[in-house]
């Protein structure tokens, strides 16, 4: 059993659904190695988050972003933690509701996502900054 791992750290992003699946897999090359095994990408932040859909058309990105919006809404009257702004307890749920981490196949030294796959990193704040993500990569 071989294991890889790897930090990357992603620029600041504008708040939305930003594809990085390309970024993911230029800073862990050493999965070339790996006939079958397992990538792990962890978020290490508790405002933005990761999850896998679809890479080609960005009006998905764009909807994924509205529908959040519309189920997490900003200035809730009910929420107390506000320190950092409107946009911040509703980040923290969003990111809760979609995970901090994504575990995908590696198969013949290349991540197995699907054809229409990719890795997202949604970012819920307005003003995130950069982003560091830990890459773990195991297997035979």
């Amino acid at each position: 059993m071989k294991l890889f791992q790897q930090t990357l750290q992603l620029r600041a992003r504008a708040r939305g659904f930003h594809l990085i699946t390309e970024e993911v897999e230029r800073a862990i090359p050493q999965i070339s190695q790996l006939k079958a095994g397992l990538c792990q990408v962890f978020i290490q932040h508790t405002s933005a988050s990761l999850t896998i859909n679809e890479n080609a058309d960005p009006t998905v990105r764009k909807d994924f972003e509205t529908w959040f919006n519309k189920a997490v809404p900003e200035n809730d009257p009910d929420y107390v933690h506000n320190d950092e702004g409107p946009d911040d307890m509703p980040a923290h749920l969003k990111a809760a509701l979609l995970g901090n981490s994504v575990l995908i196949p590696i198969h013949n030294g290349e991540l197995a996502l699907g054809i229409w796959q990719g890795i997202y990193l949604c970012e819920h704040r307005n003003f995130g900054g950069s982003r560091r993500l830990m890459i773990t990569a195991w297997g035979e």
